[in-house]
């Protein structure tokens, strides 16, 4: 049930992704709308959590570490989080035309999920020493959103000049850079997982 579970949440955060990378690849013509479909997305990963606490309360025996399974369902949430938090943004300061940076920062995220995807399923096939992959990729990936914050706000003081514009993108930015950090969280608490269970 465990496993499943979170490769429920897995399944999710492609779902959410993906979504989250088609929207910002255009104009988003109703921003209220988006960041309510993201809630709702989010709102599903709680759901998810709230299903994996109660089982733990009831098991005795779980198939790895009770305080590892508590802590990847809880990266996993985060990641959710992160993008809903970002949609809840875009409502917020009225964005409607995302820019090259933003989906230079989706397409990281939606790739972060495809590396998550494949680990969380590893894990529940017991396959842990193929899950090593994957973490080398999320690491990378979080170093690849490091180098886009960076690259984003230099770009950001060179060419905008109104401080409100400059205030909300720049935040935008270090939320989706955050989320980035969320998704290698994940691949240290997998790392973790495979020495104590290999």
């Amino acid at each position: 049930m465990f496993f499943k579970t979170l490769e429920d949440m897995a399944d999710l955060i492609m779902e959410t992704t993906e979504r989250f990378l088609s929207a910002v690849g255009s104009e988003i013509p109703d921003p209220s709308a988006f960041s309510k479909e993201m809630k709702d997305y989010e709102h599903r990963g709680d759901q998810f959590a709230h299903l994996i606490i109660t089982e733990l309360n009831k098991t005795f025996i779980t198939p790895i570490e009770r305080e590892d399974i508590l802590e990847l369902t809880k990266l996993l949430d985060d990641v959710l989080d992160g993008i809903e938090a970002v949609a809840s943004r875009f409502d917020m300061y009225h964005v409607k035309k995302p820019d090259g940076n933003i989906r230079k920062f989706a397409d990281c995220l939606n790739r972060s999920a495809v590396e998550i995807k494949s680990a969380i399923y590893l894990l529940g096939q017991k396959k842990l020493l193929a899950i090593q992959t994957h973490c080398v990729k999320l690491n990378e990936l979080e170093n690849e959103g490091d180098d886009l914050l960076r690259e984003s706000v230099k770009t950001l003081f060179l060419n905008v000049t109104d401080p409100i514009e400059l205030i909300k993108l720049k935040e935008i930015y270090e939320r989706l850079e955050q989320t980035t950090d969320s998704c290698e969280d994940v691949a240290n608490t997998l790392q973790s997982i495979i020495m104590r269970n290999s």
